[in-house]
């Protein structure tokens, strides 16, 4: 693995997820009932995400909309960063670093949309789904090869591990 991306991601300690384009797909299903509000995830970025945690990756979550659904993933996945309703992105993630003592240049930021990008300039590593817009593909240090909800997270989550040298050992706990 060679590249500006690839050596970004040999040093990244936290990654960090928005959620509607990157762990979904970005529909939203309402139901009748205001309070119903339904998200379809991944299980192969769940999956990722657990791997990037056993190697003593963290993982946060920043989105600018307040979903219950989105409580109930982080939780499913041991999630404890979980920034909801913040819709600049960047001034989160700049607090959350701040908070966590940890120097830009180790944190990776998945984003697919215009409120992603301060917190793309400020991260080590910029990426997106490869159905992110435009203005954000053009940030992007690396950009999955799966759109967001269908495999997006789990493809960063292996790029990190592969740079890192994690991913032969983690394929061989499955064997």
């Amino acid at each position: 693995m060679t590249g500006r991306a690839a050596q970004k991601a040999e040093s990244v300690k936290l990654v960090v997820l928005d959620v509607d384009g990157v762990m979904t797909d970005g529909t939203l299903l309402y139901g009748a009932d205001t309070n119903l509000e339904m998200k379809s995830f991944n299980i192969k970025d769940g999956l990722g995400i657990k791997l990037l945690q056993r190697c003593g990756i963290d993982v946060a979550i920043i989105t600018g909309r307040t979903s219950a659904a989105v409580e109930r993933r982080a939780e499913e996945l041991s999630i404890t960063e979980l920034i909801q309703g913040r819709e600049d992105k960047g001034k989160a993630l700049e607090e959350l670093i701040a908070i966590r003592k940890l120097d830009a240049a180790s944190v990776a930021y998945m984003g697919d949309d215009l409120p992603d990008l301060g917190a793309m300039r400020l991260a080590g590593l910029a990426s997106c789904p490869i159905d992110a817009v435009e203005a954000v593909k053009n940030d992007a240090d690396w950009i999955a090869p799966l759109a967001g909800g269908c495999g997006a997270v789990r493809a960063l989550c292996d790029f990190i591990l592969q740079a890192q040298g994690h991913l032969p050992d983690l394929h061989d706990t499955f064997r």
